[in-house]
């Protein structure tokens, strides 16, 4: 689940931080650079399985392809809205919406990590993990017994991504251009 946590961070983090943005992108267009030759060892050689023929941040990459081919994700995110009535906006992305929220939890199952009802008052487990829950407001170094639940928080019960067996430069597509003939 650490990869899926990384490209869901990675995805937002590049949709709201430019400088994030552009050190992926940058970092997605860089050649691999070639090891550096070592001497040769009198040693036998070490059998090593086969490299993995990876592409950075295909996880992330498949996830945005499939969110706009399934739902024009990307389509609302890359439009300039300014033009457009809030009206207008607003049909739009209901349609995003539906569409995103059926992608994700058929690759995903998105659930609550705290089941109970925004609001309401909890009892903490005597042990916590940070990972799942994080604590607001007046925090004092002792560990609260109780606290109000003000955001239930996500978990993936599930990760089935498509899989992808094109190259580096096929992956980087993620919606092909149309064109329509006459």
């Amino acid at each position: 689940m650490g990869r899926i946590s990384l490209a869901f961070k990675l995805f937002f983090g590049i949709l709201f931080n430019r400088e994030l943005a552009e050190k992926v992108e940058t970092a997605l267009l860089e050649p691999p650079k070639p090891k550096p030759a070592t001497e040769p060892s009198t040693a036998a050689p070490v059998k090593k399985p086969p490299a993995e023929k990876g592409i950075p941040g295909l996880d992330a990459l498949i996830l945005l392809a499939t969110l706009q081919r399934e739902a024009r994700f990307l389509d609302l995110f890359q439009e300039d809205l300014s033009g457009y009535e809030d009206a207008q906006i607003g049909a739009a992305v209901r349609d995003v919406h539906r569409d995103t929220k059926g992608v994700l939890e058929r690759l995903f199952a998105i659930g609550a990590v705290r089941p109970e009802e925004e609001g309401s008052k909890i009892e903490l487990p005597p042990a916590i993990d940070s990972q799942e829950i994080r604590f607001v407001g007046n925090v004092q170094k002792e560990k609260p017994a109780s606290g109000t639940l003000v955001h239930g928080g996500w978990k993936a019960t599930r990760c089935e991504l498509p899989k992808f067996s094109g190259t580096a430069e096929a992956a980087k597509i993620l919606a092909p251009a149309e064109v329509e003939l006459t």
